[in-house]
């Protein structure tokens, strides 16, 4: 199960031995198992939830959670979110826009993002604490979120004429791949119920909406795209869960 390792390796800060030298083909074979990489943060998340003191109050429980998963995936995909959303809004030709994306500092756009998203976050995983199946909406928010970068992999380019760290994605990531990530966010889906399929479909419409958005202003995806789209997934995923009862 190297794939796995490379996966758990690739998307979080977690200690993964074995996985031996990471390159750009182990990184697109390993496509496959993102999902399963987010599950693995999902059950993290759901042992941390049941070891905090009940007599904290839930917004607090969900700050800790969140402040937890950017723990372990090194906000990588949260850094990508401010990233795109500052060249996006920043960059009149394609040409500004990846430039501006490729710088390291966080502008007006970017911030401002970074804030609405984990306050909507926030809420959502406070709102869902009290539920029956908050475990559960839990993981498939952070199993069909991480499925996010594949299906957009698969149906554009990669933007950058030089190649970057998400270019693996796209140059070596095939259609097993995406079947394979496809199937396991299913199955998490299905242990939700016909709501968590639903949701699932409602994120295939965002990323369709964010593809469309990528390859108009960007040309392609690019590793921020990914990112971008992989915490926009989570963000929505958990507010379906409280709107679905």
């Amino acid at each position: 199960m190297r794939r796995l390792a490379v996966a758990v390796a690739f998307l979080t800060r977690l200690p993964v031995p074995g996985t031996g030298a990471i390159d750009a083909r182990a990184v697109g074979r390993a496509t496959a198992f993102f999902p399963a990489a987010g599950a693995l943060l999902g059950a993290l998340l759901v042992a941390a939830r049941h070891a905090l003191p009940d007599r904290l109050p839930e917004t607090l429980q969900a700050g800790l959670l969140l402040a937890l998963l950017a723990l372990l995936t090194g906000a990588l995909h949260l850094d990508g979110l401010a990233d795109t959303i500052d060249g996006l809004g920043g960059g009149r030709t394609r040409e500004d826009a990846l430039r501006i994306m490729r710088d390291h500092a966080v502008g007006a756009f970017g911030a401002t993002s970074l804030v609405l998203l984990l306050l909507v976050e926030a809420a959502a995983l406070a709102a869902l604490l009290g539920r029956p199946a908050c475990d559960r909406w839990i993981v498939l928010a952070m199993t069909a979120s991480r499925w996010a970068p594949v299906p957009l992999a698969r149906a554009l380019p990669y933007a950058r004429p030089g190649g970057g760290l998400g270019a693996a994605t796209t140059e070596h990531g095939g259609w097993p791949e995406l079947a394979v990530a496809t199937a396991i966010t299913l199955g998490a889906a299905a242990w939700v119920g016909w709501a968590g399929l639903a949701a699932v479909g409602a994120e295939v419409l965002l990323l369709l909406a964010l593809g469309w958005l990528f390859r108009r202003r960007l040309g392609g995806v690019t590793g921020d795209t990914f990112g971008a789209a992989v915490v926009l997934s989570e963000a929505l995923l958990l507010v379906i869960g409280v709107a679905a009862g």
